[in-house]
């Protein structure tokens, strides 16, 4: 007698790696679009092709947005019921998107532990003031890579005199003081700034802002100008004569860090001679010799793909074709992740 097949049950999804991804503070970067007004030499636009090589040759265009608002609020609404709890929203310039008031006017509750950040260059936040207020966001993070006119040129290719230049970015960071409580800087240490980083210093102690410092990491893109890069330990010495209160975290994925408080603002500094926490197919990474960061981030794009790695596109899962499933893609995602990490991803570590 032929008995009728039953349908195979389905595997179970091994959440584990995703959950201790999230509970060693591992961030989700959403990126709303890989398009932005200014064009720093070192982006690497979350793994997507940056602005500074659309502008030089129009042949290289980044991926197509795959994306409406509703998707992406129904895969964050996912992610958080998976374990998520940190989310930056990055780009390009996210509030260069159609889709930034959309969908940060409709973010789910992250829940007791969540957090959503805006990641921006300041230049469009006077203008978008009133409906960010509006927002669950916790904290607007402004990247201040310069400090003058002659410097936000060299590093951005951004050139408007006066108050038209480094004057709209500085403006943008008082703008999103005004309406949120959290507002933090991030600076690129580069030789085209060293002679403004002390001064971005204390213009972040003298408003109370906190500030990270962060060393080049290194990407295919950015490979012809890596003599820029310098070393933190300047900035780590000259922190030193101000405080004495400094401490090491290292949180069980990516880089270490200094931070120090001086008159109680947290600074910063990302070091790559702390360290860093590779997992699971790291070990056996072609391109490991280069990374400094680890696996710290997962990175949606506005295609709908996510990936663990700036370096490694090749690792980007795509969900596009299952967006209509946000449920369906978190175990996908969740799957990624534990093959990813071959299960050395363990709480353990902290």
């Amino acid at each position: 007698m032929n008995l009728p097949l039953l349908p195979t049950a389905a595997p179970a999804v091994d959440w584990t790696a995703l959950h201790n991804f999230a509970a060693l503070r591992g961030q989700l970067r959403v990126s709303l679009t890989p398009r932005c007004n200014l064009a720093c030499w070192f982006c690497h636009n979350e793994g997507d092709v940056p602005p500074p090589l659309t502008r030089a040759d129009r042949k290289h265009q980044p991926r197509n947005g795959e994306l409406d608002a509703a998707d992406y609020v129904d895969i964050l609404t996912a992610a958080i019921g998976s374990g998520l709890k940190r989310t930056y929203f990055t780009g390009g310039e996210p509030l260069a998107s159609p889709l930034a008031r959309p969908v940060l006017n409709s973010l789910p509750d992250p829940g007791p532990d969540g957090s959503y950040t805006l990641i921006t260059n300041g230049t469009l936040v006077r203008r978008n003031q009133e409906w960010l207020a509006t927002t669950r966001l916790d904290k607007v993070k402004v990247s201040l890579h310069y400090f003058s006119n002659e410097s936000l040129w060299e590093i951005a290719k951004y050139k408007k005199e006066g108050a038209g230049g480094i004057g709209v970015i500085l403006d943008g960071i008082e703008a999103a003081r005004e309406v949120f409580e959290r507002v933090e800087l991030n600076t690129l240490l580069q030789r085209e700034n060293e002679h403004e980083i002390l001064p971005i210093l204390e213009y972040a102690l003298e408003r109370r802002l906190p500030v990270q410092f962060i060393e080049l990491v290194d990407t295919d893109y950015n490979a012809g100008q890596r003599s820029s890069a310098i070393s933190a330990d300047g900035i780590i010495g000259h922190l030193r004569t101000l405080t004495s209160d400094e401490r090491v975290e290292t949180a069980g994925v990516g880089q270490g860090r200094r931070v120090f408080r001086v008159d109680g603002v947290e600074i910063d500094v990302i070091h790559k001679g702390l360290g860093r926490h590779h997992v699971g197919q790291c070990g056996t990474c072609p391109v490991r010799p280069q990374c400094v960061e680890g696996f710290w981030a997962l990175r949606m794009d506005h295609a709908g793909g996510i990936q663990p790695c700036l370096l490694r596109t090749d690792l980007r899962l795509s969900t596009i074709l299952r967006r209509d499933d946000p449920e369906a893609v978190m175990e996908s995602v969740a799957r990624h992740v534990a093959s990813f990490t071959d299960g050395t991803l363990t709480s353990g570590i902290l």
